[in-house]
């Protein structure tokens, strides 16, 4: 009797399963017209969506080579995440990258490496490495800052993050004695633990907003004046995803915090300007950043993908006439980075870092304007031997935004622009940011950047220097072709960098700009 009884209920459940696939069957040829497929492929149909949706995944995880993926490949992101959890990062039995494919990174070695004694300040502290300049010395700014640490996190504002996600990084750069850029939602508590800042505003000028969406001067000193962890102020000219496009915050998005601290108001969208409205020049830009600086005290600096140089030059030609100008430039990388962008902008317009900052490093050297500047380079420089080469090209400090995210859990899920990260960092999803927990992220952000920076100073020392700083363009080869062809960066990129003034590392250590000490 038990028996039957199960094989009726049996017949019943596949009955129901049936009945679905009947109901399901029926739609897709007689009622959905949306999808071909579906239409003439009822019910099979759908599997093919539901590929094309995991597609990803399958291909990060079951079929891509370790070299393979965009933008980070698995050995990349495999660095990153052992190096924050302070595991073994190091790979045997050789390399499994092709050494020979195009623009592969070459630093050459020096016979005997530069040897430090038991006094040298990385003897005890290996992963000691501040910026060889000081961030508004040449135009004596009243509170000059030289950052503590060459890599530091990129501009990534809290709506496009996390509060978790932004509250870990700035825990974790006050460890690592590094910076923490806002981006350009402004100013949020979750910004505010500890941290250096470099405070950041685009065309929406968040958080130092006036009612009618000017910039208010006044709001930004009280910004200034009330948070002392505040060190630079940054204004964005264009961003590596979608230089020259605004954007749209939709007015669903913005919840009573988000408008608070971004001074708008909630439920009501908010247009972000490709243009800026307090400059419409670069002359204008140029006053623009005097005033600021004047009313601060702070180093003012621009940060920008890079195009068009015409107007750079004007740039570097008003600097050089009224001893006037930023006190550093950000390159980002046309290749793009956390915000989201229309392929159309993410791939093609502006230049790869390397095109970019090249060109523009070239244009201010060529005008004698490299020594009043402190380069910071933004464009996949998270790795020590990218990072060596941007040195090498004159570039001062690093700024790094999706290897930070990674370091504190992301995944490269690439979904940031659909609130739903499963790692938590790029979403405002309550239920999806419980996982991360802060104490324990901003500890592995940290450990990036000092093993970051341990194997930076080692590439460094191999190559005969004290500081990457020092590193020329003859230091580093890429290859173009084989070995007979490729060529140094001073010939590939046409320029010879500028020296960097640097004595020795002790001498940082005891300089008075160094970390939060301003005199």
């Amino acid at each position: 009797m038990d028996n039957l009884m199960d094989f009726l209920s049996n017949i019943a459940w596949w009955g129901w399963v049936l009945i679905f696939l009947a109901l399901v069957a029926i739609r897709d040829i007689f009622i959905q017209r949306a999808h071909t497929i579906s239409h003439n492929f009822p019910i099979v149909g759908h599997l093919r969506y539901m590929l094309e949706k995991i597609g990803p995944e399958l291909r990060q995880y079951l079929v891509a080579n370790n070299r393979e993926e965009l933008p980070f490949n698995r050995i990349e992101r495999g660095w990153i995440y052992a190096s924050a959890k302070k595991e073994n990062n190091y790979e045997g039995f050789g390399t499994d990258r092709d050494i020979f494919e195009h623009q592969h990174i070459f630093i050459n070695n020096a016979m005997i490496p530069f040897a430090i004694d038991k006094n040298h300040p990385n003897s005890v502290d290996k992963s000691f490495l501040p910026c060889a300049k000081v961030i508004g010395a040449y135009h004596k700014r009243k509170k000059p800052f030289r950052p503590a640490s060459v890599i530091n996190v990129s501009a990534m504002s809290f709506g496009s993050l996390s509060a978790k996600a932004i509250e870990s990084l700035n825990k974790g750069v006050k460890i690592a004695g590094a910076y923490h850029n806002t981006g350009e939602g402004g100013l949020s508590p979750y910004h505010s633990h500890g941290g250096d800042v470099i405070f950041h505003f685009g065309t929406g000028y968040f958080g130092v907003r006036s009612e009618d969406g000017k910039f208010s001067i006044d709001k930004l000193i009280k910004l200034v004046d009330d948070n002392p962890f505040i060190r630079a102020i940054e204004v964005k000219l264009s961003q590596g995803a979608k230089p020259g496009k605004g954007g749209v915050l939709p007015g669903a998005k913005i919840t009573p915090e988000l408008a608070k601290i971004r001074g708008v108001e909630v439920g009501k969208d908010v247009l972000s300007p490709p243009n800026h409205s307090a400059f419409s020049n670069v002359p204008e830009m140029v006053d623009f950043i005097e005033t600021i600086a004047e009313k601060t005290g702070l180093p003012v600096g621009i940060k920008a993908a890079i195009g068009k140089l015409e107007q750079w030059e004007e740039l570097a030609d008003i600097m050089l006439k009224t001893g006037k100008g930023p006190d550093f430039i950000t390159v980002d990388g046309g290749e793009g980075g956390t915000g989201a962008a229309p392929p159309s902008f993410a791939d093609h317009v502006s230049l790869p870092w390397v095109y970019g900052f090249s060109d523009l490093y070239k244009l201010f050297k060529n005008k004698g304007l490299t020594e009043r500047i402190v380069f910071i380079g933004s464009g996949k420089l998270g790795f020590p031997a990218k990072a060596a080469m941007a040195f090498a090209m004159g570039a001062d400090c690093i700024n790094v935004a999706r290897e930070a995210m990674m370091s504190i859990g992301c995944i490269q899920a690439q979904i940031c622009h659909t609130n739903r990260c499963p790692s938590g960092v790029a979403t405002q999803n309550k239920w999806l940011q419980s996982g991360i927990d802060p104490t324990l992220k901003s500890e592995r952000l940290a450990q990036y950047f000092k093993t970051f920076r341990k194997e930076l100073i080692e590439i460094t020392h191999a190559a005969g220097y004290e500081h990457p700083c020092q590193f020329k363009m003859s230091d580093i080869e890429i290859n173009v072709d084989d070995h007979n062809i490729s060529t140094h960066l001073s010939k590939t990129y046409q320029y010879e960098k500028t020296p960097v003034p640097f004595t020795s590392m002790q001498a940082l250590k005891d300089c008075v700009y160094l970390g939060t000490t301003q005199n």
